[in-house]
This record gives C-alpha cells, structure tokens and sequence, in this order.
C-alpha cells in the first residue's frame, strides 16, 4: 500500500458524507471529510447531532473480503478510530466512541451495489452539549485542520485491517478498548446477561441464565449497561 491508498475529498459543507462519498466513488477508495454536515445520520437512519467543532467523514471502497464478514468492517473502523483519536477513546460495542463516560463520536457502516461507505463522526469540541449523554474530546477548540488530519489518520488504518484481512481485522485490539465488555447489559426485546467476548465474526458473547449466546447489531435495536 502507498502512503495515501485514496482520493482525498475536503469540503466546507454537505449533507451527509457518507452521500457524498458514494457519489464521488469512481473505483478506488475515496475519503470525504466535511468542516459541517447538515444532514448527518446515525444508525438505523437517525438523526446525527454534531458539535461545533467536529470530524465528519466517510470512507467509500470496495472491500476484498467475502460479502458475509463485511459486518466486521465497522468494528475494524472502531479500531482504527481508537488508533487515530488516542488515549481515552473507547468503544461501546458495535458502534459508538465514548470518553470519560460519554458518548464521543459513532461509526455508520452502509453497502450497495458491491461498494461500502464507512462514515465515522466525532464530537471535538462542544462548550455545551445540547443532547444528553454527549461529550467531546477536547475542553480548547483543536481548529479546524485537526478534522482532516485525523481523519485521515483514520481511513489509513481502516484501509491496513481491510488488507489484512477479515480474520485479522483487529478482534484482540477491539477487546482491548471495548468498554462493553464486563458489564450486565440489556438489549430489546427483554434480554438481560453480561458481556464476555467479542467473536470472531464481530458478534457480542453474553452469559445469560440460559447459557451463552452471540448477539449481533442487526438483530438487536440497543446494548444498553445495566
């Protein structure tokens, strides 16, 4: 791989990047990293409230792995987001950033028609959160060009796990910094147990009364810590 494996995109502002980037999609991998986004979403198609100062951008590929582990790409991202955004991000299992016990920044994992857009959002600075549970990394603005570098930061990392491979996308790493794990947890529609263990394929091990059981991000609408 070459230092820069993508086409770079910065704008002022879109809609959504992960929009912008399957409209900009031309073979090769192409990064769209945005300074404001006004039309953002987050899993499942809800709304994505930024902070003032904040990272918003999507990587859009093709990955070489078999259609079935593309699941495992938004953890890999996670991973590589730890990697680019340092000490004292975590990961909430599948798809949420947090720091200090708030929730920093997502992943949003979208495919179609053979091509994956991998939408990554963090909060960088936000005097006054205006949705609950929010933060950001930084008390000080960074300015405005610690979006696109870390950004791209970001989409290297992602890029080397896809190369690696869907066994290797980073399972021991994610378990490492996944502040899930540990904890009782509750998902919808009534299920209760303690999470053990990433799997492989990207799923979350749970001790139930029952026994154990994987849960995966399509199947469940929360993991919530008790």
């Amino acid at each position: 791989m070459t230092d820069t494996p993508y086409a770079l995109c910065c704008v002022d502002t879109t809609a959504s990047t992960q929009d912008e980037a399957r409209r900009r999609f031309s073979g090769g991998p192409v990064l769209v990293v945005a300074a404001r986004q006004t039309a953002g979403r987050g899993r499942r198609g809800g709304a994505w409230e930024a902070a003032p100062r904040a990272l918003a951008a999507t990587l859009a590929f093709c990955p070489p792995w078999p259609e079935e582990t593309w699941p495992r790409l938004t953890l890999a991202a996670g991973v590589a987001a730890c990697g680019a955004l340092g000490a004292g991000v975590r990961l909430e299992w599948p798809n949420d950033l947090v720091a200090e016990g708030r929730k920093v920044g997502g992943l949003l994992t979208e495919a179609a028609g053979g091509v994956v857009a991998v939408g990554l959002g963090v909060n960088l600075h936000w005097p006054q959160p205006t949705v609950a549970g929010a933060g950001a990394l930084w008390d000080q603005d960074p300015g405005p060009g610690a979006a696109s570098q870390m950004a791209q930061a970001w989409a290297q990392g992602l890029l080397a796990r896809v190369a690696a491979g869907p066994e290797r996308w980073g399972r021991g790493e994610y378990a490492a910094c996944c502040a899930t794990l540990g904890r009782e947890v509750t998902w919808e529609p009534a299920g209760r147990g303690r999470a053990v263990a990433v799997a492989v394929d990207g799923g979350l091990e749970v001790e139930t009364p029952a026994g154990r059981r994987v849960l995966y991000a399509g199947e469940v609408h929360t993991v919530r810590p008790v």
